[in-house]
């Protein structure tokens, strides 16, 4: 179903923008966790797990599940689709995979967030989850790029269903 240019540029807009908000949520959380894990102050390093809670469950999980909707919106909209091309569909693949790992590490991030809020924190609380939390975080943002650069670069390459949907178009033109 080919949308009109205009649906077509709001879907972009829309995608884009969910995408780039996504990325640098991201890079935010990643300084948040840097800074909860390297500073001395004990006021800042609690207010920083509460924080990249809120971040997490009120910015990142939304912007992820806009960036992933609105891919698919606009890949089936568009005569690049849905699995025609490979870099659509290592793109797609990326984002389910990074909205699971996003899925799967809210709990831990909630209960550091729990944790820091209760009167009994102290600065080595959960100092393992704590260096997880950067890895991760620096390890999400490698993760959005290689999905923004293959917008960008889209490497050529159909997929063999979008072989046989290009020789029945031609077929049938």
């Amino acid at each position: 179903m080919a949308m009109s240019p205009r649906v077509r540029k709001l879907a972009l807009t829309a995608h884009v923008t969910a995408s780039v908000g996504w990325f640098g949520a991201v890079a935010v959380f990643l300084a948040l966790a840097v800074t909860g894990l390297t500073a001395q102050d004990a006021l800042t390093v609690r207010s920083v797990y509460v924080t990249m809670g809120v971040t997490g469950w009120y910015v990142i999980v939304p912007l992820c599940f806009a960036s992933l909707v609105t891919g698919i919106v606009s890949s089936l909209g568009t005569t690049w689709g849905l699995l025609r091309y490979y870099w659509v569909t290592v793109k797609l693949a990326i984002t389910v995979l990074a909205t699971g790992a996003l899925l799967l590490h809210m709990p831990p991030i909630s209960h550091i967030a729990s944790a820091a809020a209760a009167p009994d924190w102290s600065r080595d609380t959960l100092a393992g989850l704590r260096t997880q939390l950067v890895v991760q975080s620096a390890a999400a943002l490698v993760v959005l790029l290689l999905a923004t650069a293959l917008s960008m670069y889209k490497p050529q390459g159909r997929t063999r269903y979008g072989q046989r949907r290009q020789r029945r178009n031609l077929l049938g033109a």
